[in-house]
């Protein structure tokens, strides 16, 4: 039976999401956990909707792993033996052709900041990034106009052999709430340290370093930049996760299984 779970996990401790031999990662926490709640010799497999990198936090994480139980057992189980930094929200039977990964149409990310003089709030420290200049949101999402729509964003991408880095951008928009300001991206899907590399471009525009056409000549250059900076891992958060209705699942995962083949 496959089983979706939806998760959240301060990532500060984590080595990423995704298993590495003798490091701590999400995926190894649980599927360790997986394994004792179970009682199984080797853990199952888990996927999950996005990888998260070193450091990165998720609200809205989502992963499905096939196993033999009952999906409330195996909530309150998981619960009890996940360490604090990771939270179970739910475990729900999935529906026909379910793929947290390829069946995903969209999501979503937060990266917050703040260019307070003192820094973050110290409450608040592990979430946002402590910005050593003021910045102009105007400025920022001028620079974002350029950037959204479909694009090949190899300049904002650490490469794989053999992976396409054509991606639908949605929402880029910078906002900013009393100390913190907060960039929302949203995107069919991403590559490999896309959203931080994307807010280095806007953090370079919001300093005035470069007016907001940057943005345009960075992309257009379909290699990385020196001049783009990534951001910190800490402040970035996975907030949302969107899946299509249930009839419409196997046609999903058909078509993001071939995008990705192309």
């Amino acid at each position: 039976m496959r089983m979706r779970i939806d998760l959240a996990y301060d990532g500060t401790e984590f080595r990423g999401w995704a298993t590495q031999p003798g490091l701590r990662t999400v995926q190894g926490e649980i599927e360790s956990a997986l394994a004792t709640v179970l009682r199984l010799p080797e853990p199952p497999r888990l996927t999950c909707a996005g990888r998260t990198d070193a450091g990165v936090h998720a609200r809205g994480q989502v992963a499905h792993v096939d196993v033999d139980t009952h999906p409330g057992v195996l909530e309150r189980r998981l619960r009890r033996i996940v360490p604090g930094d990771i939270r179970i929200v739910r475990v729900t039977e999935a529906p026909e052709h379910f793929d947290a990964r390829f069946a995903a149409i969209e999501r979503r990310y937060v990266y917050r900041m703040t260019d307070h003089p003192a820094g973050p709030d110290p409450l608040q420290r592990r979430m946002v990034a402590a910005m050593p200049k003021p910045l102009d949101v105007e400025l920022m999402n001028e620079a974002a106009q350029h950037l959204l729509g479909e694009h090949d964003f190899a300049s904002f991408c650490k490469q794989r052999e053999g992976a396409t880095t054509i991606r639908n951008l949605l929402t880029l928009r910078t906002m900013r709430g009393g100390e913190t300001i907060a960039t929302t991206v949203r995107a069919d899907a991403f590559c490999h340290s896309m959203v931080r590399s994307l807010m280095g471009c806007l953090v370079a525009v919001g300093e005035r370093r470069f007016p907001p056409e940057f943005a345009a000549e960075i992309l257009a250059g379909e290699v990385r930049d020196p001049r783009v900076k990534v951001m910190p891992a800490h402040g970035l958060v996975l907030e949302e996760v969107v899946y299509p209705a249930d009839d419409q699942l196997a046609a999903r995962v058909e078509q993001a299984r071939r995008r990705r083949d192309e």
